[in-house]
């Protein structure tokens, strides 16, 4: 009896210790967690591929693949910049915070990628096409005027169409080459297409996006009740011109906004993302059921918190990435998890001057950091998460301040500042609503470590600065900072690396890595 329990743990042990028991654990919402918004998929084969929003940040719309749904990488974007305006470069005073570019629409079409979006900052609508969605390169096209919450969407017959709007939901006809709209086809689609959800709607029917699945056309919004929560609503109809007969399909934690996937496997999700406080709108996966020709997203109405997907294999380096600046020559300057806060000026930054850094030199003086440009940044994600830098100020000059930012509107900063030829670590809060310089540490050395930590648990949503002198041993600066997302940026809290000058021009900073981990120290207690 002995020997054959003892055989019988063995096998218990083996099956319970191979990595084969590993992989049956599942995915759980949110599958990301981190600010991606406005997601639009398509699979090609086994394969997904998802565009989404990041508005005033460049390189544009962001392209994300993935072979399972939850495991996604950044492998591309639609557009360097989006435009040249000086709302989108941050000169005399502008800047396309909030906006820049909306939520996108992703397909594939006669062997050709497709991402449209559209920005109310230029007043146009675009579309990027592509053979190769992940190496390009990408042939623009646009005109006006900025088509609300667009999805774009390739007819069986051959046509071409749009539909867009708030509320009252319209379709246009495209040219056959996509440069515009043709003459005399735009009318309205749906009358109320909030109407679904009630009447007392605060935020009508928008982020359209339209599906035809076997033979019928479906049509997803998202809208919002008074007093209620973010909501799905789906329209369906035997032709794209309609008529249209529409349901609530989704009420629950706010989770709307999006459209329908399938697997090769024959199982549908609907994908949608969810505010989440200072961290953003993060996406989620809701399985779905057909009845009676309609899909029925959720688990007797709910979103479930596990999904029978393949585990997270967390989000660090596909979606966000450490980065010591030391890239082979036939690799990118910089890794596709980074974006500039509005356009870059790319005279004024290189890895390659200083080999293994990062240097960000000062091309013009600015009175307020959000105006200054060359804001190296990406993503903060959930529950928690700490991004770390070190800065030699050798080249810095009076006036000059860099650092790390934790970027929002509220924003809070760890920098080195130089003022009369001596240097200084420096946190500055903008969580009153304008920028407050709360501590000053003097500095005796050239080089400083510098650290932010991201508390995003339960929407805790709090931040901890701190400063080093030799990278080990960390010393609180400043007051926590409580993170707030806010309407006007319109987006989560992004890490950022930044360098500006408010005296004299051609001071630099050289960042020696930038390191993003998803764990925080425990350390804030000391503050």
């Amino acid at each position: 009896m002995l020997k054959e329990f003892s055989i019988l743990w063995l096998l218990l042990a083996t099956l319970f210790c191979t990595p084969a028991y590993t992989q049956l654990k599942s995915a759980r919402n949110p599958v990301i967690h981190a600010d991606v918004p406005d997601m639009s998929m398509l699979r090609k084969g086994d394969t997904y591929y998802m565009s989404s929003t990041t508005m005033h940040m460049s390189p544009g719309v962001p392209v994300m693949k993935s072979k399972d749904l939850v495991n996604w990488q950044i492998v591309n974007y639609a557009c360097d910049i989006l435009d040249t305006i000086d709302e989108l470069t941050l000169n005399n005073g502008k800047s396309a915070y909030g906006s820049g570019s909306w939520a996108s629409c992703i397909r594939y079409h006669d062997k050709t990628y497709y991402v449209s979006t559209f920005a109310r900052t230029t007043g146009k609508t675009y579309i990027y096409s592509t053979k190769n969605i992940e190496k390009g390169p990408w042939k623009v096209t646009s005109f006006k005027p900025a088509y609300h919450d667009q999805t774009l969407f390739f007819d069986d017959d051959g046509h071409v169409y749009l539909i867009y709007g708030n509320g009252r939901l319209r379709i246009v006809e495209m040219k056959e080459d996509l440069s515009g709209v043709k003459s005399g086809t735009d009318r309205v689609l749906i009358e109320n297409a909030s109407l679904p959800a009630g009447n007392n709607i605060g935020l009508g029917a928008e982020g359209s996006q339209l599906f035809k699945v076997n033979g019928k056309y479906y049509l997803f919004n998202i809208t919002w009740p008074r007093g209620g929560m973010r909501t799905v609503v789906i329209h369906r109809a035997e032709k794209i011109t309609g008529p249209y007969e529409g349901r609530l399909a989704l009420q629950d934690l706010g989770v709307a906004q999006g459209g329908l996937i399938d697997t090769p496997g024959g199982d549908w999700y609907a994908y949608l993302f969810r505010d989440f406080g200072s961290v953003g709108r993060i996406p989620y996966l809701v399985p779905v059921k057909w009845e009676d020709g309609w899909p029925v997203p959720g688990i007797n109405g709910k979103v479930p918190e596990k999904l029978n997907l393949p585990a997270s294999n967390g989000l660090i380096p596909g979606v966000v990435a450490s980065d010591e600046f030391n890239h082979k020559k036939d690799e990118p300057a910089l890794p596709l998890v980074w974006q500039w806060n509005h356009n870059p000026d790319n005279e004024l930054w290189s890895v390659a001057q200083r080999k293994g850094y990062l240097r960000l030199t000062t091309g013009r003086t600015d009175t307020a950091f959000l105006l200054a440009r060359n804001t190296l940044t990406q993503r903060t994600i959930g529950p928690e998460c700490s991004g770390s830098t070190s800065i030699d100020a050798t080249g810095m000059k009076d006036g000059d301040f860099a650092g790390l930012v934790l970027l929002q509107k509220k924003y809070g900063q760890v920098g080195v500042r130089m003022e009369n030829g001596n240097l200084s670590v420096v946190m500055v809060s903008a969580e009153s609503g304008r920028p407050v310089e709360v501590q000053r540490v003097p500095l005796s050395q050239k080089t400083v470590y510098l650290k932010a930590e991201c508390n995003f648990k339960d929407r805790t949503d709090l931040a901890f600065f701190y400063y080093s002198l030799d990278g080990k041993n960390w010393e609180p600066v400043g007051n926590q900072l409580k993170m707030e997302y806010t309407l006007p940026h319109f987006m989560g809290y992004r890490f950022g690396l930044f360098n500006y000058a408010t005296e004299q021009t051609g001071g630099y900073a050289d960042f020696d890595f930038f390191r993003i981990d998803d764990t925080i120290s425990g350390n804030t207690q000391k503050l």
